[in-house]
């Protein structure tokens, strides 16, 4: 089998790209490193099954390069953040909606067999109730969450009208090693875990009440080769995640347990487009995909102390 990974040299995609050389699998990696890193895939960079391509996916005539003799893509290139995506609609949209059209438009025009596309459960937007089902409206509220949405749409679309079998799973809050601590828009798991290592208070916007469905990178992973693989599902989406809800006070007391440091966060105000609670149904991805979380949150953040304790 034959894989492309898009955004391979990204936080997500680089575990996929490790998973599939793993099994013996060729894969490539189209990224334009505009939040992948060249470190996240040096070490497959001696793999004779593995090919490497610089390009945009904005670009069709990349697109159309990166799925040459590939069977199935699993589409993960974005630029992420909901923060990221309010100071910058424009480009936010670029990459996550006409990249995702220039893979479905490739894919269906070299016959690959099968798309698996990275969506997010910020789709759900400020829905208060929990918790969150494959048939709730969708209620965007900001940039980055419509965008993925509307990339789901396509993707449906292209199995509706096109025959392009095409999956779409929901990422809630993932998190694990790799993950970039350093932007200003990096997610809250790698950014507390490196204040705390370094003595520093971990900064949450609002009161820590808020609570997500953390989801350990290696369950994404495996939703992702499972989709590959599945012999039914095609147009539809799933919830990725543990089924689990945690406030990132509770995050916050982890962790300092698990590093012996007693660090208080300082809390700042909330931010705009932050939905309070977040919780999924994943009985649609366990019964179709076959979908189990083999890694919960406590043992996730453990495994990523570990990571950025070997790193720093």
């Amino acid at each position: 089998m034959k894989y492309l990974v898009t955004g391979g040299a990204g936080f997500i995609g680089s575990h996929i790209v490790q998973k599939i050389l793993e099994s013996g699998d060729f894969v490539r990696v189209v990224d334009n490193f505009s939040t992948g890193k060249t470190e996240n895939i040096k070490e497959f960079l001696g793999n004779e099954k593995f090919d490497l391509m610089e390009g945009d996916l904005t670009d069709f005539a990349i697109a159309k390069k990166a799925v040459e003799e590939i069977d199935i893509v699993l589409h993960q290139a974005a630029i992420p953040s909901v923060p990221r995506s309010i100071a910058d609609p424009i480009r936010s949209t670029n990459a996550n909606v006409m990249g995702t059209l220039h893979i479905l438009l490739a894919a269906r025009d070299a016959g690959v067999k099968r798309v698996v596309y990275a969506s997010s459960s910020s789709i759900y937007g400020d829905n208060p109730a929990l918790p969150k089902r494959e048939d709730f409206p969708v209620r965007p509220i900001s940039p980055y969450a419509l965008t993925k949405y509307v990339g789901e749409r396509y993707a449906q679309i292209f199995w509706s009208i096109y025959q392009l079998p095409t999956l779409c799973l929901r990422y809630f809050n993932v998190f694990g090693p790799k993950q970039d601590p350093q932007s200003q828009y990096a997610p809250v798991m790698p950014k507390f875990i490196t204040a705390l290592l370094n003595g520093e208070q971990p900064h949450i916007f609002g009161d820590g009440s808020q609570s997500r469905d953390f989801t350990y990178v290696d369950n994404v992973v495996q939703a992702n080769l499972l989709a590959a693989k599945a012999d039914s599902g095609f147009g539809e989406v799933f919830n990725v995640a543990c089924g689990k809800e945690t406030t990132l006070n509770a995050v916050v007391q982890m962790m300092s347990r698990m590093i012996g440091s007693n660090g208080m966060p300082a809390y700042e105000p909330a931010r705009i487009g932050d939905v309070p609670h977040s919780l999924a149904d994943i009985s649609k991805a366990k019964q179709i995909l076959g979908y189990s979380p083999h890694v919960d949150i406590e043992e996730g953040i453990r495994r990523t102390i570990e990571w950025f304790k070997a790193h720093a």
